[in-house]
Formats: structure tokens, sequence, C-alpha cells
């Protein structure tokens, strides 16, 4: 029995996150941990809780089951709200500015 966990609304470009995601689509639980916890992207860090987080979404459902079998059954990045924000420019005009954000959802299950 599969379980989920979601991220909504993280202040980072979809692009950046789907770079992590990409890592970590069909890994073991282990060793998609080990690679986020060792990663210097910035949001490798809310991307292991995230992980974390799925994981013990699936313990409370599956109570007794084997933990060691569980891996990343999907994964995926979605846009979120953008801020529009204004940037000065030469001669009085202004840059649009958007800082983009983004939904994550992880699904995990164990291997039959």
């Amino acid at each position: 029995m599969e379980a989920v966990a979601k991220l909504r609304n993280y202040p980072t470009s979809p692009r950046k996150m789907r770079l992590l995601a990409d890592l970590i689509r069909g890994k073991k639980v282990e060793q998609a941990l080990a690679e986020l916890e060792f990663n210097p992207k910035h949001p490798a860090v809310p991307m292991r809780k995230l992980v974390l987080s799925a994981i013990s979404n699936w313990k409370q459902k599956n109570e007794g089951g084997d933990e060691s079998q569980l891996f990343v059954k999907t994964i995926f990045v979605d846009g979120a709200r953008t801020l529009k924000r204004m940037r000065p420019a030469p001669q009085g005009r202004g840059y649009r500015v958007r800082k983009r954000s983004n939904h994550v959802t992880v699904i995990v299950d164990a291997k039959p």
C-alpha cells in the first residue's frame, strides 16, 4: 500500500526542484535520503524532509510492514503561485521579476 506526502508553495523555481526530483525517482528510500543529504543544492533539505514524511505516512498505514523494501514510486513537481515584482531599469523603466514557487508530491511504496 502506497503513502503520499506533499510540499506546497515552496519558494524556489520548479525547474530547480525537478533536478532533485529526477535524481531520486525510482530509487530505494535509503539511497534517495543519502543522495539528498549530501546534495549541495538548497532545495535538497526540504525534499529530504518530504521523503521522511512519506516514509512516516507509510509506517502509519502499514503497521508492521517491512520498511527496507520501500522505494520512491512517483515524484513530481508542479508550478505554484508566482509573485510578480518590479525591479528598477534604465531610463525610468521597470523590469518584471517573477518569483516562482512549486508544489512537490512524493509517493512511496513497497516492492512486492
